[in-house]
């Protein structure tokens, strides 16, 4: 049985460790997964090793990650949903969610990033949070706005090679 730090209705989220290697590899080697979030439209092996370790150090260093949810009802994972780094002097965190396509269009994604949000101001004294997607991900977009988040424009993101639509959510006004 995983420790879960965080529940909603449906979901419980966890954190990734060294023995998550399956989980991760059911996620971001999934390709519906992970068209929208690589150059490729896949990862390797390799890659997926390095984004479990990468998940791992945030948490170690800057108490965030893209954490595992779990849906409650069964204990499949989900995805994932949660916080990077993003300008931590300032208090701004970046938000995302990968969800596996058997989970999508259930809601899922908001309710995750939602308990992500009300995390990022209780438990992190976040001031602001950072989010932004794939120009081909109309999903993705109509999630951020529905949750509030205003567009501020373009970001390049290397991982992609495009240009995402970028948004803000003020949480903290000094």
């Amino acid at each position: 049985m995983r420790d879960y730090f965080l529940e909603t209705e449906r979901i419980a989220f966890s954190r990734w460790t060294q023995d998550d290697y399956d989980l991760a590899f059911l996620l971001w080697g999934d390709e519906s997964v992970t068209r929208y979030i690589s150059k490729t439209g896949k990862f390797t092996e390799r890659e997926i090793m390095k984004r479990l370790h990468i998940e791992i150090e945030n948490e170690k260093n800057f108490r965030v990650q893209y954490w595992p949810i779990f849906e409650k009802a069964t204990d499949e994972l989900i995805g994932c949903c949660g916080l990077r780094p993003y300008n931590i002097e300032e208090r701004i965190y970046e938000i995302g969610f990968h969800l596996r396509h058997r989970y999508w269009g259930r809601g899922l994604a908001s309710e995750a990033a939602r308990a992500t949000i009300q995390y990022s101001l209780d438990t992190l004294n976040a001031a602001e949070l950072f989010a932004g997607h794939n120009p081909n991900n109309a999903e993705s977009e109509k999630i951020l706005k529905k949750l509030g988040f205003e567009y501020i424009g373009n970001e390049f993101y290397e991982p992609t090679g495009l240009y995402h639509p970028s948004y803000k959510y003020l949480l903290l006004i000094d």
